[in-house]
């Protein structure tokens, strides 16, 4: 069953990130970054450079965006909180001395829990609709978003608390509003039913042979960086007898113990590892992602297809056409998939948006190399490619539409969490952007369907 959230989650222990946080509006994440933005994602938000300007330029107005939010910063989940339990406990049990760098593990609680928000998360969607509202004011008006969310708690949560920083945004703008709280938020499910905001329903992706690249290509490169530091780790904590799996569930303790403390205070277990170990950390993640979900994984960009379809079809304005993910009783009705906004916020996971970065054909083989597993490609190589750079926690992509001048046709451009992404195979311009039937006519992966059909061979 698929329905309008109604209850706004009230969090009124959190307010506008204060000056003592690493994290701001503005620039998300500043803390420790010569590593803290190595953590692929699990890096908190933060603004990304951009070599292309990313603001709107003089001379264009804005007529249409399209948002893709990640949920924002998390407990581990289930099966890893209690993977990190044990890997505590086990230090506890079995280590006969610490190293005066590694004492205060020694009285170290493992308290996380598991798949929820944190606090740090909740207030990176506040910042998230508060920055959204900024910087799409004039465009925003009387023109309320229309509202999507894959019905996860997390990520339902994560969409009620960007929808507190919008409504703050707006208040500051226009005191006498008639718009309030609650905002009506579409849920999908994600146990049941065509669902373009979670990849669920490719079988021979979800449990094929295919699920086995993003293993081994993380596996090549973990033997590659971690044995020095796995050998490091257990001359300081004799008796911990850690193998490499180890190292890398023990250098997870650092973003999550992180996020959980409200104001993002940098754990001290992430100054047991040197800013390079952090970058070769980040890539591993990064190489699960793209080998995962992304360009590496024949399957993967195919699971963004539907949501690609559907974004068609609100730009242009005309009725989605797809076979894949989507749920064509909900795209066909105009009070659940409306044809006629000029702002849309849809609520999301990190698999989910790197398959549609991969649908909208952002990285394509000559513009990203396939990524080595056997040496280190820095983001720039990359293409952008880069985990924490396209979704850390609170990641979010803008595709905007904008007329420009005495042009007749929009243009249309891609911004991932601040950093213009230049469009591919439509003859972008210096500024990144195509125009909009240029842009249509390059998404032929998408609209031809993707390898939907062998998904269920």
């Amino acid at each position: 069953m698929v329905f309008f959230a109604s209850v706004w989650l009230v969090i009124a222990s959190i307010q506008f990130a204060a000056a003592e946080s690493c994290d701001s509006v503005e620039d998300g994440y500043t803390c420790s970054t010569e590593f803290s933005h190595s953590w692929g994602q699990y890096s908190g938000f933060f603004s990304v450079p951009s070599t292309i300007d990313a603001s709107v330029p003089a001379e264009c107005e804005l007529t249409f965006v399209q948002m893709l939010s990640r949920h924002g910063a998390r407990d581990p989940t289930a099966g890893k909180t209690a993977t990190y339990n044990a890997t505590v406990q086990r230090i506890h049990d079995s280590v006969t001395a610490y190293s005066e760098e590694y004492a205060f593990i020694k009285d170290y609680d493992y308290t996380l829990g598991a798949d929820q928000l944190t606090t740090f998360g909740q207030q990176e969607l506040i910042n998230a609709g508060y920055k959204f509202f900024q910087r799409y004011a004039q465009l925003t008006g009387s023109n309320m978003p229309f509202f999507r969310s894959s019905d996860q708690d997390r990520v339902v949560e994560s969409a009620q608390n960007w929808t507190q920083g919008f409504q703050q945004a707006l208040l500051e703008q226009d005191a006498g509003t008639t718009v309030s709280l609650p905002y009506s938020i579409l849920l999908l499910p994600e146990e049941s039913g065509n669902n373009t905001l979670n990849h669920d329903l490719c079988t021979a992706f979800e449990d094929g042979p295919v699920s086995e690249i993003k293993k081994s290509a993380q596996t090549i490169w973990q033997n590659v960086f971690a044995p020095n530091i796995t050998a490091r780790l257990n001359e300081n904590l004799p008796g911990a007898n850690f193998t490499d799996d180890d190292t890398i569930n023990f250098m997870d303790l650092c973003p999550y113990n992180t996020v959980a403390d409200d104001e993002g205070t940098v754990s001290p277990f992430c100054n047991l590892f040197t800013t390079d170990e952090w970058q070769s950390y980040g890539y591993f993640q990064t190489l699960g992602k793209y080998y995962g979900y992304g360009p590496g994984n024949p399957l993967g960009p195919t699971q963004g297809v539907g949501f690609v379809n559907e974004l068609i079809a609100r730009a242009t304005g005309q009725a989605v056409v797809d076979s894949t993910s989507t749920n064509s009783t909900l795209d066909h009705d105009n009070a659940t998939f409306p044809l006629d906004r000029k702002l849309y916020a849809d609520f999301s996971h990190d698999n989910d948006m790197i398959g549609i970065y991969g649908a909208l054909g952002l990285f394509p083989a000559d513009v990203t190399a396939p990524l080595s597993n056997t040496t280190r490609t820095s983001a720039e190589d990359a293409g952008g490619f880069d985990s924490a750079w396209l979704v850390p926690f609170s990641a979010r992509m803008y595709v905007e539409k904008m007329q420009c001048g005495a042009d007749a046709e929009e243009k249309v451009r891609i911004i991932v969490n601040d950093r213009v992404v230049p469009l591919q195979g439509c003859g972008a311009d210096e500024l990144g952007r195509c125009s909009l039937g240029a842009w249509v006519d390059s998404l032929s992966f998408a609209t031809s369907g993707g390898l939907w059909n062998e998904c269920f061979v």
